[in-house]
């Protein structure tokens, strides 16, 4: 199977789970037609690095150069090395990734907006932590999550703004220990994979966080339309 090359295509990557890769591969896929939903005329496919053979299918069918957005967090190992080799030399053009988008700090502070509205807060008297991932191996994933942070903090003024990891210092049952219950954890993540499943609720409890825990950034419904911008912006 063929695609029209006169439709414009694109293709979501994402990690997936290796252990268990149908549940992420299927996730993915409906937010690919969430992404479709946005832009009339073109065709958007998914595809999981976990899943064997899954993203050489969708390579096979998008054409010989689609739009390939990796739902990653860090502009990295996968997306500069890992991404381009599974490509196997194919013309794809690759975007940015996810934690990289210019549009990510102004939906995050429009998702917090809303939680502290709920309940009566200001921002200037919230904590906030933004828990990632991290790497002892390379500084890019924490990078990445600094500059996020940054323009995040630049968009509200919060009483104190910080970052935790998982894999690297400062570690997120660190960085989350605040004096008062008036605080939130957003997740620094694309996906309800087994970081934010387990280790970031283990690490939560740890620090004895008692605030609001909120879902991964890349989970939330407007994601679909801010990936729809990027594709547009590229290759409309």
């Amino acid at each position: 199977m063929t695609s029209d090359h006169n439709i414009p295509q694109a293709i979501i990557v994402s990690h997936g789970q290796p252990s268990d890769p149908d549940p992420a591969e299927t996730t993915l896929a409906e937010l690919a037609q969430r992404v479709a939903g946005h832009l009339p005329g073109w065709t958007v496919r998914s595809a999981t690095l976990a899943k064997t053979g899954a993203l050489e299918t969708a390579m096979q069918q998008g054409g010989p150069t689609p739009l390939v957005y990796p739902l990653f967090m860090t502009d990295g190992w996968f997306t500069q090395t890992m991404l381009p080799k599974r490509l196997g030399g194919a013309k794809a053009h690759i975007l940015p990734p996810l934690g990289t988008d210019p549009g990510l700090p102004d939906l995050a502070a429009g998702i917090i907006q809303g939680e502290l509205g709920k309940r009566h807060w200001r921002a200037a008297q919230t904590c906030l932590v933004v828990a990632s991932h991290g790497s002892g191996k390379s500084r890019n994933s924490a990078r990445d999550t600094e500059s996020f942070l940054g323009a995040l903090s630049g968009r509200m003024q919060f009483r104190l703004a910080r970052a935790g990891y998982i894999e690297e210092a400062p570690f997120l049952k660190d960085a989350a220990r605040f004096d008062t219950d008036q605080a939130v954890c957003l997740p620094f993540f694309a996906a309800r994979g087994g970081h934010v499943i387990d280790d970031i609720p283990q690490a939560l409890d740890e620090a004895a966080f008692r605030g609001v825990r909120l879902a991964p950034i890349g989970t939330h419904p407007e994601i679909a339309a801010m990936i729809a911008t990027a594709l547009r912006n590229h290759g409309g």
